[in-house]
């Protein structure tokens, strides 16, 4: 696992798959960090994709690295309303906190994957390597 965690740490900006009304949605998405096994992102709970997370718990997020190794992470999310958390993702992460200013943001709402999988992958014709969380 370190691998994927380094993977992600080294490429936080990838793309989060949800599902809406029984078909796919993804978009650009940032991953934040890993801490205790658990791999973090936040959103707005005004966006739909916060709907499509309460309605079907589940994500894939995928991103590359710039010579086209790329790592998948699935699994369900749980939401967190941790301030310790919330700081730390405003305190990492400019982007995020110029968006929601504060831990106690209304609107600021954490989730992580705790249990779930990953697959890091390459064009190189190798087996990808698969983890388990």
């Amino acid at each position: 696992m370190k691998e994927v965690i380094k993977l992600l740490a080294e490429n936080p900006m990838g793309f989060l798959a949800t599902v809406e009304n029984g078909e796919p949605r993804v978009r650009p998405w940032g991953f934040l960090f890993e801490e205790n096994g658990k791999f973090y992102f936040c959103t707005n709970n005004t966006k739909d994709v916060y709907k499509q997370l309460q309605a079907k718990p589940f994500i894939e997020f995928s991103t590359k690295t710039s010579n086209f190794v790329w790592v998948r992470l699935r699994g369900k999310i749980t939401f967190t309303e941790d301030m310790k958390i919330k700081e730390k993702i405003l305190a990492g992460n400019d982007l995020v906190k110029s968006i929601y200013q504060k831990a106690n943001n209304p609107i600021f709402k954490a989730f992580y994957i705790e249990h779930g999988s990953a697959i890091i992958g390459d064009f190189s014709g190798q087996p990808p390597k698969r983890f388990t969380f």
